[in-house]
């Protein structure tokens, strides 16, 4: 069962949400919101948000899936930096938004079409951005448990979180350090001054 959590200032389009998520028999409602403000404790599987949205979360943000009507390429790689793993327009088709729900809530990302290449518009951007960036702070957690040798699956269960979600970190990792294997990327954390030995 994925728990779903919504947030949109809109009622309207809360309530709309609200019944989509409801009526499908693989999902739970875990609560609305008109903003990202009220969720952490309910440690939703999914959000789904209409609107301008930004994650409030204390600890690992869950996926997003964001109905949004922007599409320039900043906005997608901005969103995408900041968790989101489904961008949608607002008129997407309830058969979407659900796909789009279960899909961030198995770990995969899904753009429309039109989002789709828009982004690749902003590949170059998006390829510069992930080669020079420093590590986040949960990155660097998941590298020195790395350095100990620990599973994708103890990574999970030591942070409480999915392991598609450690999956994400380990290849976000690999591309920052220019790294192919966990040997490689232990080693330039070590060489880099990230993590020590």
């Amino acid at each position: 069962m994925i728990r779903v959590a919504i947030a949109a200032a809109s009622p309207v389009v809360r309530a709309g949400l609200e019944a989509l998520v409801t009526s499908s028999p693989g999902m739970e409602l875990a609560g609305a919101f008109p903003d990202g403000h009220g969720m952490d404790e309910l440690r939703p599987d999914v959000v789904l948000a209409a609107g301008s949205f930004e994650p409030v979360f204390d600890g690992e943000p869950p996926p997003v899936v964001l109905l949004a009507p922007e599409t320039s390429p900043a906005f997608s790689i901005e969103r995408f930096q900041a968790g989101v793993r489904a961008v949608l327009p607002p008129d997407a088709s309830p058969a979407a938004i659900l796909a789009a729900v279960e899909a961030a809530a198995s770990g995969l990302a899904a753009l429309d079409a039109r989002e789709l290449e828009t982004l690749l518009a902003g590949a170059p951007q998006l390829q510069s951005a992930s080669e020079t960036g420093a590590l986040t702070p949960r990155e660097l957690e998941v590298l020195r448990m790395m350095a100990e040798g620990a599973a994708n699956k103890t990574i999970a269960w030591k942070l409480s979180i999915s392991e598609h979600t450690v999956k994400f970190h380990v290849a976000s990792i690999f591309a920052k350090l220019n790294a192919g294997t966990r040997t490689e990327a232990v080693t330039q954390g070590v060489r880099r001054g990230l993590i020590f030995l």
